[in-house]
């Protein structure tokens, strides 16, 4: 989700008639790619810490894998049949759209845009010294502390301890050439020419002029708390604390108790992990997939590391069955806002998210169900050695 201020910026940059292609395959393909790691997101976190037994940062992945790739090539596939026109201008069909994205070609409308977008860049460089390219110090520094803090998950170090030192050293190091390299900000106001304008000068009531306070130093621990995003931060806390006492009433076991029926004892074996999926992606949608994680813990805390694996996927990809299934789509909705961007909306994103979603849940889990490789049984338990 970091790159969706940057592809809202070239959306608007270049221009773009109808960004919620772009937008939508940002949010679908986030939740979908998030679903590969443990650290991919809140809900395979809280996963891991409530798992009665242990899953490892590499066994995650490992079964993981298959069902995420399979949800990506879906999920690119119906973006190129939803939004083939507008993301290949003038393209003729599907043969077409992949000789432009693997061969490089282009339709005559595309090279138009293209050179329409490189004559507004010239005329805005004209004047201006051009500024350096590539990869600075500091860029390639973060490569190597987040490298550091991948190998750090696959050697099997504690998840949090690692997550909270990769965290604490990128903070220093962003405060440090915030501090010492980056360049102060300029207050100095211009006028349509380019030119610098004169300080405004202020005066008191006897008419004399008085001279401008020091501009004070905004500390690090100032710059950081003005980017928490404190809604956000209270709308988990008020479900954690909502669900953690719904969780209490023991409505959520009796719900579950007679919404799988038959397959109440074997939820994630054979047929039943179809309805399973079905009903975590329907809650996720009504409660958001993060208290759902919390509140099956609750309902069935023994649940073996497949089990969970199961919760995991389709909890994740049922974030894109609609708009409000998950913090994605709101964050990328927010920002594209904010540059008054509304395309990304709840009667737009449905079209192609439930199906995109469902079709995804469903060969995922059968991929998952079919070759994965972690335990059905509780090795804490001693369950591993009856047959």
């Amino acid at each position: 989700l970091i790159f969706s201020g940057v592809v809202v910026d070239l959306c608007v940059r270049h221009k773009v008639a109808n960004s919620l292609p772009y937008l939508l395959s940002l949010a679908t393909t986030a939740n979908i790619g998030s679903a590969l790691t443990v650290t991919g997101n809140p809900q395979n976190i809280l996963i891991v810490s409530l798992a009665y037994d242990d899953i490892g940062w590499l066994e995650f992945a490992r079964n993981q894998f298959l069902p995420v790739c399979a949800a990506t090539i879906i999920n690119i596939g119906m973006m190129f049949v939803y939004y083939g026109a507008e993301l290949f201008p003038g393209s003729s069909g599907i043969a077409e759209n992949f000789g432009i994205l693997f061969f490089g070609n282009r339709t005559p409308e595309m090279l138009a845009q293209e050179h329409a977008y490189y004559a507004r860049q010239a005329a805005a460089k004209e004047g201006f010294e051009e500024e350096s390219a590539g990869w600075t110090i500091w860029s390639k520094l973060q490569v190597v502390i987040v490298i550091t803090f991948l190998i750090c998950f696959g050697i099997g170090l504690d998840v949090c301890v690692v997550s909270i030192c990769a965290g604490a050293i990128l903070m220093v190091v962003a405060a440090y050439k915030r501090q010492h390299y980056d360049p102060r900000p300029d207050n100095v106001q211009y006028d349509h020419e380019g030119n610098p304008l004169p300080p405004k000068k202020t005066y008191d009531m006897d008419g004399n002029e008085i001279e401008p306070e020091e501009e004070e130093l905004v500390t690090e621990s100032e710059t950081t708390l003005t980017e928490v995003d404190y809604g956000l931060l209270m709308l988990f806390i008020g479900q954690f604390l909502l669900i953690g006492s719904f969780d209490d009433t023991g409505v959520p076991q009796a719900f579950f108790n007679v919404s799988m029926g038959k397959c109440a004892a074997q939820m994630t074996e054979g047929p039943c992990v179809y309805w399973f999926v079905m009903i975590i992606t329907i809650l996720s949608n009504v409660a958001s997939n993060v208290p759902v994680c919390q509140m099956l813990a609750a309902t069935f805390p023994y649940a073996t590391p497949y089990d969970w694996l199961q919760v995991s996927f389709s909890a994740t990809i049922a974030g894109n069955l609609t708009m409000l299934g998950s913090a994605a789509n709101m964050i990328v909705a927010f920002q594209a806002a904010k540059v008054g961007d509304r395309t990304f909306t709840s009667e737009r994103h449905a079209p192609f998210g439930i199906p995109s979603t469902i079709i995804c849940l469903y060969a995922g889990t059968f991929l998952l169900a079919t070759f994965h490789t972690a335990p059905e049984c509780s090795e804490r338990l001693g369950t591993c050695g009856q047959e």
